[in-house]
Parts: structure tokens; sequence; C-alpha cells
């Protein structure tokens, strides 16, 4: 008897040691910016339409200092959202991107980021965001410039769906046709 008892605290102290000790190696530190709020430039104000080569066309509407925004990438195939609180000149958010017509892991990327609006100097100048995108809990990772287009209203809901369950183009128990009026053809294709 004495030895199954022996047996039976041995296995126990052999279960409770990884407990003990953690499960695994410690998750690696999310990598953070290290950019502090400044002003916004005179006049300046977050909403906008903003154009990137590489993220497409995002627009911008505040809400006090929390920030929506929906941006389209220029091939049309990769859209996403973004919401976070703005310091100042400082803006840190949370982003989700889909790919159309992709269900599963692959259809959705998400981390968080963050952008600096600047205003360079001179005069008749564009102001710019100029930040980053990581992925999971990393801001940072992949840089991301903008620039603010002019006399361009903002309308995110404009872009997107309702992510990956938007496949071809709408959700599948909602209509997906147009209104108004069809148009005549304009030519023959040749």
């Amino acid at each position: 008897m004495k030895n199954l008892a022996r047996k039976l605290a041995f296995v126990a102290g052999i279960v409770a040691l990884p407990a003990s000790m953690g499960c695994g190696p410690k998750a690696p530190e999310a990598k953070r910016a290290h950019v502090d709020a400044g002003e916004m430039p005179a006049s300046a104000t977050w909403e906008g339409v903003y154009f990137s080569p590489l993220y497409g066309t995002l627009h911008l509407v505040p809400e006090g200092r929390l920030i929506n925004g929906r941006w389209i990438r220029p091939l049309k195939g990769e859209w996403g959202k973004l919401q976070g609180n703005a310091n100042g000149n400082v803006l840190r958010f949370d982003w989700d991107e889909y790919k159309d017509g992709l269900v599963g892991p692959n259809s959705k990327k998400s981390g968080k980021g963050y952008f600096v609006y600047t205003r360079p100097e001179g005069d008749n100048v564009d102001d710019v965001l100029k930040g980053a995108i990581g992925r999971g809990a990393d801001e940072t990772g992949s840089e991301w410039v903008a620039l603010k287009q002019r006399n361009v209203k903002a309308d995110i809901k404009s872009i997107g769906g309702a992510g990956a369950t938007d496949v071809g183009g709408g959700d599948w128990d909602k209509s997906n046709s147009e209104s108004g009026e069809a148009e005549a053809p304009t030519g023959t294709p040749e």
C-alpha cells in the first residue's frame, strides 16, 4: 500500500509540475509604436478620405475621440475596417481585413495599428497619415502612409460588407440587385 501511495504522489507531482512552471514558453511582448501625441494641425480633422498606393482608399469618420474607418484595396478584392481612439494627432486602432469570396481562416486578417496626422511645411500642401499596422497584438509591422484627398466626403458605408459571410459581393440572404431604371447598352463588344 505504501508503494502505491508513493507512486500516486509521484504521478501527482509530475502532473502538477507544468502547472506550476506555466504551460509552454512565454508569449513574446506585443510590438508597440513609440509615438507621442501632439496637437492636430490648424483646422485639421480626422474626417476624410485618404489614399495609399498599397492600401487603397481609406474613409475615416469621427464620433468624438472614437474614429471609425473602412478601406478598399486598389484591386478591390480586399477591404478592411478599423476603430480606435484619437488623442491629438495620434490614432491607435484595431483593424480587420477581409478577402472577397473566401471562407475560412484565410478570409480574415486582424491586428492593431496607429496613424500620426501630419501636415508638411509649405503652402497648398495635403495632409498625410503616417503609421503602421501589425498582426495580432502587434501595433507595428507594415508601414502605411496615406495622402488626404481634397473635397472628398467620407462614406464608410460605401465599402465592405459583413465580412467573410459575403460571398459574391453581398449577403446571401438579402437582395443583391441595383435600384433604378435599367440603362441601355453603350455599344457592342468587338
